[in-house]
This record gives C-alpha cells, sequence and structure tokens, in this order.
C-alpha cells in the first residue's frame, strides 16, 4: 500500500475510528469485564466539548473517561488491538503519538447535515473530532506531524489563522478525504471540512450558538446521573431529517443518553424530553410487582406494571407512537408491526380489542409473559392480573368474546385446582373393526383460567397453567439473573420489560429476520449477551426517564 493511502486512512480513523471506538463503549463494555472489576467512573460530569458544537447540531457523542483507564477492564488485550486496529493504516503510533497528551474525553458530533448548506450540490455532513488534550504543546507538535506526514504523502496544505487558532487543513481528495486540524482551548479538534472548524471556533467566542446555551441540553445535562462513562444527546428532530424519518407533530424533540457500569453489565439511561408538558406521568411502583411470583422462570419475555387501563394516554404512550410513526411511515419494512405480529394477530383472529377488551379492566397489578417451547413455533403465553372489582366483569367480557367464536366457557379440576376453560368442540371420525364410522368429540383448550391467591391466571393451555400451580418456587421472582438485572433499575418505576435472550432468540429471528445480520455484525456481543431490562422512572410532565440494562454471561 501507498504512502498516500496510508495517510489518507486518517480521516476514516477520525470518524468511522471514533464511531467504533463510542459505540464499543457504549453496547460493548461487557467484553472487558472481569468477575472482581475495577471501580471506573467518568473523570468529566459532562462533555467540556459542548461548547465546540452548534445547539442545531443533530447528535453528539462522548467518552467521559481516559481510554487508557479501561485498560485494567481487559480480558485479553480487546481495547490495545482495536487501537492498533483503528490506527494501522495511518502512520501513527498511539502509545508514543497520542497517549502522553491526550485527557479525560473523546467526542464526536455531527455539526450540520450539509456544510455549504446548498443541496443542489448534494449534502455533506459535517463531522468533528474533540479529544481533550492535558498537554497542549505536545498535541500542538502532534497536529503539525500529521499533517507534514500528509503532505509527504502528497497532499496540498494549507495554513490559516483564525480568531488566534491555527488551522491546518488540506483536499488531497475532495469531497472524500479532506481533514482539517487545530488545537483549541484544550481540544486538539478533527474535522472533514476547514469550514466546521471555523464553525466550531465561533460556538465558543459567540456562546449563545453552542450547545451548551441550549435550553433542552441544559435540561437534559442535568437529568446525567453521576458516574456516567459516556453521554449522547440527540436532537431529534434534526436526526429524523438528516436519516430520512418523517416526525409530524413531535411530542418529544431531544433525547440524552448515558452510560453506568455495574458488575453484572451495562445500564443505558435516556431521558426524552419536551418543549412542554406531555399528559401526566403514570404512578411509579416502589417494588417489583408480586404478579411475578406467578410467571415460571422459564419465560423468555416478561412485562410487568400496573394499571392498563389509562396505558393510551399515558406519556409512554406518547413516545411509543411517536417512533410507530416516524420508523413505519419512513421504512418499506414496517419493522414495529413485525415486533408485534403475535399480538396484532391474536386481536385479528379471535376478534378480541386489547385497548377496550382487556387492558380498559386491568386496574391493579399485571404480568406478561411468553413461554418458548422446543416443539412449537408459537410460544405459550401467561397474563397475571391482581383481582380487583374490575376483573370478574372483564372476565365476563372474555366470555362473551369466546361465546361469539364458538368456543364454550367450562370448569374442570386439576389437582384440586378449579379450572376454567374455553374450548373447541371438533367432531372426529374413526372406524371400528367391521369398518362402520363412530364419531367422537375432541375438546380443544383455546385458553384457560384460575385464581390464585388474589391474582386471575391467564394461560394458553392446561401445561402452562399447570406449570405455575406446581412449581412456584421456581419463579422468575427467584431467578437470579432476573434479580440482578432489576437490581440494577432505580426505583421506584413503573415496572419491568424483562428478556432472556438466550431463550427468545429464535423467536425474535423469526420476527425480525433482519436480526440475524445484526447478531453477525455484533457476534461477540450477542454472543456474551444473556439478558436485558428495560424499565420506565421518571415522573415528570415535560419528559420521560428509563434505563436499558444489558446482563452478561460471567
Amino acid at each position: 500500500m501507498s504512502n498516500v493511502n496510508r495517510q489518507r486512512s486518517f480521516l476514516g480513523f477520525v470518524v468511522a475510528g471514533a464511531i467504533a471506538l463510542l459505540v464499543i463503549v457504549i453496547f460493548g463494555f461487557y467484553w472487558f469485564f472481569v468477575k472482581s472489576p475495577v471501580n471506573l467512573t467518568a473523570s468529566n460530569s459532562q462533555s467540556g466539548a459542548a461548547i465546540f458544537v452548534s445547539k442545531l447540531a443533530p447528535v453528539m457523542v462522548s467518552l467521559l473517561t481516559n481510554p487508557d483507564r479501561l485498560q485494567a477492564l481487559e480480558r485479553e488485550g480487546e481495547l490495545s488491538k482495536l487501537k492498533t486496529s483503528l490506527l494501522a493504516k495511518s502512520g501513527i503510533d498511539y502509545k508514543q503519538d497520542i497517549q502522553p497528551w491526550l485527557g479525560n474525553e473523546i467526542t464526536l458530533a455531527v455539526t450540520t447535515l450539509d456544510i455549504d448548506r446548498d443541496s443542489e450540490n448534494g449534502k455533506q455532513p459535517g463531522y468533528l473530532m474533540a479529544l481533550a488534550t492535558d498537554k497542549p504543546e505536545k498535541s500542538r507538535e502532534f497536529v503539525d506531524l500529521l499533517f507534514s506526514k500528509r503532505v509527504l504523502a502528497g497532499a496540498n496544505l494549507s495554513v490559516e489563522q483564525y480568531e488566534g487558532a491555527k488551522l491546518l487543513y488540506d483536499n488531497s481528495q475532495p469531497q472524500q478525504d479532506s481533514l482539517a486540524g487545530a488545537v483549541v482551548d484544550g481540544f486538539v479538534l478533527f474535522a472533514n471540512d476547514p469550514k466546521v472548524l471555523r464553525d466550531a471556533i465561533n460556538n465558543v467566542q459567540a456562546p449563545d450558538l453552542n450547545l451548551t446555551s441550549s435550553p433542552q441540553y441544559q435540561k437534559a445535562t442535568q437529568k446525567l446521573p453521576k458516574g456516567s462513562v459516556a453521554e449522547a444527546f440527540l436532537n431529534l428532530p434534526t436526526v429524523a431529517k438528516w436519516q430520512g424519518l418523517e416526525l409530524p407533530e413531535p411530542n418529544y424533540d431531544s433525547e440524552i443518553i448515558s452510560l453506568l457500569l455495574n458488575p453484572k453489565g451495562v445500564l443505558a439511561e435516556t431521558s426524552f424530553l419536551a418543549s412542554s408538558a406531555i399528559v401526566p406521568p403514570s404512578p411509579l411502583l416502589s417494588k417489583p410487582v408480586e404478579a411475578l411470583k406467578y410467571i415460571p422462570a422459564s419465560a423468555g419475555l416478561a412485562i410487568s406494571g400496573a394499571n392498563l387501563s389509562d396505558l393510551s394516554n399515558s406519556n409512554l404512550a406518547q413516545l411509543w407512537t411517536q417512533v410507530k410513526t416516524a420508523i413505519s411511515s419512513s421504512s418499506r419494512t414496517d419493522v414495529i408491526s413485525r415486533l408485534v405480529q403475535p399480538l396484532a394477530d391474536i386481536q385479528k383472529s379471535k376478534g378480541i380489542n386489547l385497548q377496550q377488551d382487556i387492558f380498559s379492566w386491568v386496574e391493579g397489578e399485571y404480568a406478561v409473559a411468553l413461554l418458548p417451547r422446543e416443539d412449537k413455533i408459537t410460544p405459550d403465553w401467561l397474563f397475571v392480573v391482581e383481582k380487583l372489582e374490575s376483573v370478574p366483569e372483564g372476565i365476563s367480557r372474555l366470555d362473551a368474546i369466546a361465546s361469539s367464536n364458538g368456543l364454550s366457557t367450562s370448569s374442570l379440576n386439576l389437582d384440586k385446582q378449579k379450572i376454567f376453560a374455553w374450548t373447541e368442540l371438533i367432531p372426529t371420525k374413526q372406524s371400528d373393526t367391521k369398518d362402520r364410522l363412530s364419531y367422537s368429540i375432541e375438546a380443544k383448550v383455546q385458553g384457560v383460567h384460575t385464581t390464585l391467591g388474589n391474582y386471575e391466571i391467564f394461560a394458553s393451555n392446561l401445561e402452562t397453567l399447570n406449570e405455575v400451580i406446581t412449581v412456584k418456587e421456581n419463579s422468575l421472582n427467584n431467578n437470579r439473573s432476573f434479580r440482578n438485572s432489576i437490581a440494577a433499575i432505580p426505583q421506584p418505576n413503573q415496572g419491568y420489560l424483562y428478556l432472556d435472550w438466550t431463550k427468545s432468540q429464535p423467536l425474535l429471528e423469526r420476527q425480525l429476520p433482519i436480526l440475524k445480520l445484526v447478531e453477525v455484525v455484533g457476534k461477540p456481543f450477542f454472543n456474551n449477551l444473556r439478558s436485558l431490562t428495560v424499565s420506565s422512572y421518571g415522573s415528570e410532565p415535560e419528559s420521560i426517564k428509563g434505563g436499558l440494562f444489558f446482563q452478561f454471561h460471567q
């Protein structure tokens, strides 16, 4: 490979390499954990490089600690290999050229959707990378060294003094490999165009232009938890425009994501913010719902909470509508519909309106679970409801729907437990030894339910209900993986969505075939993923705060 190609690959390091590093920090930290991990916290409470970023920028992502502090978390030198591979084609030695001056922050931002704001010549986003420096003089030597190597490789170098800062840039391959660099206010800045650098410097000198002056960013950073090692801020309408998504009348216009480390995994905490109040937040629960004690540990997916009757008017429903509208209206493949296809099938085949016929009378605790079976394509299901005054009326409504679908309601005893079943009577023909036809009636169970304690348990079949009745000690509530997951989620909260990755993977792959491709790309991550848990625990009318906890095999 020629020297020119080696030098021109540096811009790939600046953009793709930074993205790779930050994505690994956010989504792949599991790889670096040992059984007794060191206590790693952020060196900064929030990004210092935000002063360079426009308040109109689509996205900014920051690592808030020195990458070398992650070395103690490595198992087999994965981070060192990453650094080596990212710099392999750049002619740069990390230990010699970068490590001596690199500080406690690496930030990457998409600063604008189009650098020259001229749509007629196509859109070229502006990229800015900011690396904190502890030794400005050494970092200036690095920038000079980098560009001198590019000149030796044939690049056309320009030097410019701008607002007291020395800018270096070249255009060895216009539109593809233009690189600009400078050292400004304790940061080494790299961009894909000198205009991006000039704008960054302007943002510092005119504080009302930069991200730190944005009211939404100020509100968002107030929600950052202590100890975050990474953060990302998204201007949702601009991100949607950048990605070609449609956001008609968006309720939430910004989002901030932070990353916290846990001995068992990684908690990605996020807050969606609106400029004004949306709807009153749903009430929070001070402890996990008792209904989970009736969900077997074999469940691949479990959702728990309280009061489904007001779900359609909640802040979570508002967010769901915005996400679904953005994705579904802008993609040929309706990902949301495929993901909830089993629910859609139930509504269509059984004539059930989930909101009117079920959610409306669930005013207490509830738990829903899917139980994958090796011999079945479709998983079994469970639905546990706290038996308040509204439940008997709800059951009567389901009995009426069953009757309208040609099903009969009958009762039976299972180990002295009274069970109610919705059955379909199917006639079957059989021949005797004299070839005479005879008929028998087979009852095909479509659903069963019973009362246990203060809860009504609904199940897809007798086998699943029997598992609940007879194996009470082996519940999800007593499962170590589940308990570790919910222990990482702040309380009080609005309940949990718990996904056992190993058990649910085949089902998810059938519903979302593209997931198989994602798994190939992120093979180490998915191979080590044990479970993920989602919860919402915000209580303000202008925001939703929640977390996604990734638990990994130890």
